[in-house]
């Protein structure tokens, strides 16, 4: 039967599912991107692990991580819609840490480009620089790239699939292939006989598989449009699996705590108390922090809180205020990035005005609804991980590292997982469960932070400050020069992964220097703060916090000119980027924004392009007996192409929601070294009573495929502060709002 690596198994074992035997096939034999991770027996034939037929049925790999933005669902449809079966009848699995599942769009993303000035030559260059992912075994999940990875992939896997079996059935019936049709998991015969697609694996392994033709967009049943999830039976009914949810027989469970002083050691513990409370197993040891195996999760979080630890001091400024200092002296060093540069900064056009303005946002926690944690079990010469994440390959790798093994001696097996955002392309969760099971060989142990733990232990969105100068002249923005200062996520996240980076570094300008205006004098910098507050892709990255600074300014910048701000924005974008002002013009009619409010309404535009996709958003407020409420949003971003409007209107949604929660409330601050935040009652989020009624409109007219995932976020925060501006009169520079004004909770 299949195994994996050197490891022969009698059945080749994705998260609960076992297949067994069978035919799989995919892009392997169209671009063999990279080795087949399946090693085939006597009998079976393993082309790629993207579609596996056996005796079961029909199994579709959707090896981009589910984390709730519906990427299981999509990616199984691309191949479904040509393989011909029903989403119904076919199971769907996330694959195994392999670099055949590389994702493609990744590397094509970091190019110096702006994105929506990009050539098709540019684009086309991007897509084959994505074969590198291969090199690197970038199996990963993130950057909003899945369906930008998967759409031709996926669609190819799928032909290829279709069109070897069909040769599998003429070989059978003695007829041509080309008068073969399929239908949901058959081949048809001219004369009416069917042949399930399960008859036809055995024979199919045997054949090179033809060339393959994708169909029209014109006959797709699935892609473009709104298609049910195949986890909501799963989700719906707690019958779904997530990393906490992993059951082993005879498992032990454990809980982690780590020196609050983030970066700093443990200079000893005394865990006397820890270990005579009845059914406390183990302490272990992990140096820079201590962990308790235990006969269940809640006695192991009060147990490892009972150990007495002497903690070394933090290797950056214990407090807030010093941090932002760190931060701001940036400013005086050389620019790590000035990925725009038009024009002439330096002279003020004569007969313009000048206006400045400086901006500060705090670091932020990830906060996902499921608490880091993870299911290891170490027997020596092999270690299985069970868990949510991002970035399998990487995962195993790490695990691998820190258990003195190789690679293939690793399985990773990705569940469902309680939201990511970033936090969970990480691996340090990974790398502790491993350690904590390495401590009782043989033994499977489920390793759960507490949410204290987590939140007070997350790699942050940085803080950031920005200070912007631009001019007016005659309604026009004639001048933007935006310098931006922030920790590099980057370059802290390549270090971990141990990959060198430098040079400039994109992400800390992404969502300012690449916004489609067309301003003639228009320079970005960026400024990398040197600190050691660990830091972390957080949804939308860079563009989290350049969005609310560009944004935000250039609303100031309408004000000071005295045009409407939405109408200031589309003057200057509608030449520069078509698409961009579609949008804009969306929800502009979409609100029936006339740029005049009642006074106890407030209404904020918001815009930001990333990931490939303009989003603009406008965000209403009302003032009810002096607290003030969120009452409406309205959403356009152009997809160039929806592969499921509904799942995008879910992601616009959801990202909105994100940012209007870090825009209210998210706020990571720092006392004695420490974070001060620790779980949802002092880092809020909006509630269902809080949240806007939003309406969304999903267009289709960009060159290129954007992102769904990430885009809704950035344009919330700007959106929401011009909304209060436009309230109150108060210009909010800072975040959270909840500082400054007296926000509905």
């Amino acid at each position: 039967m299949a195994s994996i690596g050197k490891i022969a198994r009698r059945t080749f074992l994705i998260g609960s599912a076992a297949i067994v035997g069978g035919v799989a096939f995919g892009v392997y034999y169209v671009r063999r991107p990279a080795p087949n991770p399946l090693e085939p027996a006597e009998g079976e034939a393993a082309l790629n692990p993207f579609v596996l037929i056996d005796r079961q049925g029909v199994t579709l790999f959707a090896p981009r991580a589910e984390m709730g933005q519906g990427v299981k669902t999509t990616w199984a449809a691309l191949i479904a819609e040509e393989l011909d079966v029903e989403l119904d009848q076919v199971r769907v699995l996330h694959g195994p840490a392999a670099a055949a599942y590389y994702n493609s769009a990744m590397i094509g993303e970091g190019l110096p480009n702006k994105g929506y000035d990009i050539s098709d030559f540019q684009h086309n260059v991007g897509q084959a620089l994505g074969e590198i992912g291969k090199v690197l075994s970038l199996h990963v999940t993130g950057g909003s790239t899945s369906m930008k990875d998967g759409f031709e992939r996926m669609r190819e896997a799928g032909a290829t699939a279709r069109e070897t079996l069909k040769e599998a059935a003429a070989q059978r019936l003695g007829v041509d292939r080309a008068s073969l049709t399929t239908v949901a998991g058959k081949v048809v015969a001219p004369d009416g006989t069917e042949i399930p697609y399960p008859e036809l694996a055995e024979a199919a392994a045997q054949i090179d598989p033809p060339e393959a033709t994708l169909r029209d967009p014109g006959q797709w049943r699935y892609l473009g449009k709104h298609v049910p999830r195949v986890d909501m039976v799963g989700k719906s009914t707690g019958t779904a699996e997530f990393g906490i949810d992993v059951r082993l027989p005879e498992m032990k469970f454990a809980s982690v705590r780590m020196n609050p002083r983030l970066g700093g050691g443990m200079k000893g513990f005394d865990a006397s108390a820890a270990e005579a409370m009845p059914g406390v197993e183990t302490v272990v040891d992990l140096d820079g922090g201590v962990a308790v195996i235990a006969s269940n999760t809640w006695l192991a979080m009060q147990a490892v809180d009972a150990i007495e630890v002497e903690w070394d001091e933090a290797p950056y400024p214990p407090e807030t205020d010093a941090l932002f200092e760190r931060i701001a002296a940036a400013f005086d060093t050389d620019a790590n990035s000035t990925m725009r540069d038009d024009g002439d900064v330096s002279t003020l056009p004569e007969g313009a005005t000048e206006i400045t303005a400086e901006y500060r946002l705090p670091y932020l926690a990830h906060a996902t609804m499921e608490p880091m944690n993870g299911t290891a079990i170490y027997s020596g010469g092999r270690v299985e991980f069970w868990g949510g994440n991002q970035a399998p390959t990487f995962t195993r790798d790490k695990i691998a590292e820190t258990a003195g093994l190789d690679s293939d001696a690793v399985d990773v097996h990705t569940t469902y997982m309680g939201g990511g955002f970033g936090r969970r392309g990480e691996f340090d969760f990974a790398v502790i469960a491993a350690k904590v099971a390495m401590a009782v060989p043989g033994t499977p142990v489920q390793t759960t932070w507490s949410r204290e733990e987590d939140m007070r232990h997350d790699f942050y969105r940085p803080g950031a400050m920005a200070r912007m100068r631009g001019a007016v002249k005659d309604g026009k923005a004639v001048l933007l020069d935006g310098q931006i200062a922030a920790q590099s996520a980057l370059f802290q996240a390549m270090g971990r992964l141990g990959v060198p980076s430098g040079g400039p570094d994109k992400v800390l300008v992404e969502g300012a220097f690449n916004q489609p205006y067309a301003i003639p004098n228009y320079r970005i910098r960026g400024h990398v703060a040197d600190l050691a507050v660990p830091v972390g892709f957080w949804r939308s990255v860079g563009n989290s916090f350049n969005g609310f600074f560009h944004d935000t300014f250039l609303d100031e910048m309408a004000h000071l000119a005295g045009v409407d701000p939405l109408e200031f924005r589309l003057e200057h974008m509608k030449t520069e980027h078509p698409p961009s002002a579609g949008c804009l013009e969306a929800v502009r009619d979409m609100s029936g924004w006339t740029g005049k409010t009642p006074d106890d309404v407030g209404r904020g535009v918001g815009f930001t392009y990333s990931f490939g996709t303009p989003v603009a958003q406008i965000i209403e407020v009302v003032d009810e007996d002096s607290t003030i409420r969120i009452s409406k949003a309205w959403i356009a971003c152009d997809m160039g192409l929806a592969l499921d409007p509904g799942t995008v209107e879910a992601q616009m949604v959801s990202g909105m929601v994100y940012g209007l929660s870090a825009a209210c409330f998210g706020e990571i601050t720092y006392a004695g070294g420490e974070v001060e935040q620790g779980n949802f009652p002092d880092y809020e989020v909006l509630r269902m009573h809080t949240a806007p009624v939003t309406e969304v409109r999903v267009l289709e007219t960009n060159r290129h495929m954007g992102g769904a995932g990430e885009p809704g976020t950035p344009p919330a925060m700007p959106a929401l502060g011009n909304a209060l501006f436009d309230l109150t009169g108060r210009r909010a520079r800072t975040l959270p709002l909840n500082r400054e004004f007296d926000l509905l909770i």
